[in-house]
């Protein structure tokens, strides 16, 4: 029978950055050839000396340990198979992955139910790759109260079951506040060198086949670190605080010229874009006066050349009517002349003139 989960797919149980790099590394692929239960048992007994979730030193992929716990996912154990792992007696390591993989899978109201034999277990292994010892039952405890785990989210634990857990707690007169040895409830609070901001951003690059630098660089570099300062570091800023205050003013003053040539800069970048604008509103306005002045000027021609052809055709057409007239005047005298003549000359046709 299968424990009872609480629903979540796989991909869903660890945070995004470290499933994407456990399903993408070399030695997550490896495993694929391990088909039973007992075969990655072995493996964690041959390969697992801590179970933080990032590798230390230079390289800053996933750990082995869990890789293996994310190869257990993908089995989905069963009750007894569980049991086996918690009461396993050849290796630590391969009873701290079982309760890791409760805390992970396991519907959290049953947790207690399955770490409660165990809250006082007295075995002692180094949890994190610093090698400071504790014991499974403060190990069980700080999975059981804490959300963070060396800086890597753990799923949540409803805020009921939560005080189920404190009230039992203080039943068997056990503390209700984490140990650190798994990482503060509160990753910006955490001091410990298994810190793994840095650590989680390097491991991006491992992914795209680019080297991350040393963690000691990197827990430098830190953005947390950097905005979180030390108590040594507030004590010396405090005592300091007349020494620093002139740098503080020049540094205002040096901000405050750089506002001033920034708006100046400003100003004059305006000013510019005033005069562009200006220049290509007034090249609008010399086009658009040369364009209608050109459309004028043909408009004129056009209507010289009508006024013209207008003129001509009346002229040939008064022209040509006087001409008509002319004609019909001199018809009708010949006519005249011709009829009256012979009625004048009757008699006289013999007169020398007519023979002439």
């Amino acid at each position: 029978m299968e424990i009872q989960s609480s629903g979540r797919a796989i991909e869903g149980l660890m945070e995004k950055v470290l499933s994407v790099n456990i399903l993408s590394s070399d030695y997550f692929k490896e495993l694929f050839k391990y088909k039973t239960y007992h075969e990655v048992v072995d493996e964690i007994y041959n390969q697992v000396d801590h179970v933080e979730p990032w590798m230390t030193g230079n390289c800053r992929g996933p750990s082995s340990a869990f890789c293996l716990l994310y190869k257990f996912f993908t089995m989905k154990l069963t009750v007894n198979q569980m049991h086996g792992l918690l009461k396993h007696q050849d290796s630590p390591y391969i009873r701290a992955i079982g309760f890791l993989y409760l805390r992970y899978v396991a519907e959290p109201k049953t947790l207690w139910t399955w770490y409660e034999p165990y809250i006082k277990d007295d075995e002692e292994f180094a949890p994190g790759s610093n090698g400071k010892l504790t014991t499974m039952g403060v190990y069980v405890r700080d999975l059981l109260l804490g959300q963070y785990y060396f800086d890597s989210l753990l799923p949540r634990v409803p805020l009921p079951i939560l005080r189920q857990v404190t009230s039992h707690l203080e039943k068997l007169k056990l503390p209700i506040k984490q140990s650190g040895m798994t990482g503060d409830s509160n990753r910006l609070e955490s001091n410990d060198t298994a810190r793994r901001p840095p650590s989680v951003k390097a491991s991006l690059s491992v992914s795209f086949g680019q080297r991350a630098p040393h963690r000691a660089s990197t827990r430098d570099s830190s953005p947390v670190r950097r905005t979180l300062p030390s108590k040594q570091d507030k004590e010396r800023s405090y005592d300091g605080d007349r020494a620093k205050s002139p740098p503080r003013k020049c540094r205002t003053r040096s901000s405050e010229r750089d506002h001033d040539s920034e708006r100046d800069r400003s100003d004059r970048d305006r000013g510019r874009y005033k005069d562009r604008e200006h220049d290509r509103y007034a090249r609008d306005h010399r086009d658009r006066d040369h364009h209608l002045q050109s459309y004028s000027d043909r408009d004129d021609k056009r209507r010289g050349r009508e006024k013209r052809d207008w003129d001509s055709d009346r002229n040939r057409h008064s022209s040509s009517a006087g001409a008509g007239a002319g004609a019909g005047v001199q018809s009708v005298a010949e006519l005249t002349v011709t009829n009256i003549a012979p009625a004048h000359l009757v008699g006289h046709q013999n007169h020398p003139t007519w023979q002439s």
